[in-house]
């Protein structure tokens, strides 16, 4: 199971960040086919966001065979095979990138300060 964070900074739908979470998760194995995923009731509560938010992304990605949901069990990641382009892998990066720098920029940290601390992780 994946952690879900939204980030109302990124500009992103908050069903957007949930549907691209799912998708990566399945894209790099931490989400495996068959698993279940927690309801839209819960997941709501535990993002605090509108139930419609999280039903809006789960019915965006049972369109796409991405998810499955079986009335009374609940909503299951399908037999789909997902797999993140290398470009979108790069935009996804790149966003992260991006906001990481800001917040360290805005703490008065250097690029040089930045790359030496990734250096050492």
């Amino acid at each position: 199971m994946i952690d879900f964070k939204l980030d109302p900074r990124t500009g992103s739908p908050f069903y957007r960040q949930i549907i691209d979470q799912i998708k990566f998760g399945i894209a790099s194995g931490n989400l495996k086919i068959g698993e279940q995923l927690p309801t839209v009731r819960s997941l709501a509560v535990d993002l605090k966001v509108n139930l419609n938010t999280v039903a809006k992304a789960y019915k965006e990605l049972e369109i796409q065979d991405v998810l499955q949901t079986q009335q009374g069990t609940g909503t299951f990641i399908s037999k789909v095979e997902i797999q993140i382009s290398e470009k979108e892998k790069k935009q996804k990066l790149q966003e992260i990138c991006n906001e990481f720098c800001t917040i360290a920029y805005s703490y008065g940290f250097s690029t040089n300060d930045i790359i030496n601390e990734l250096k050492n992780n």
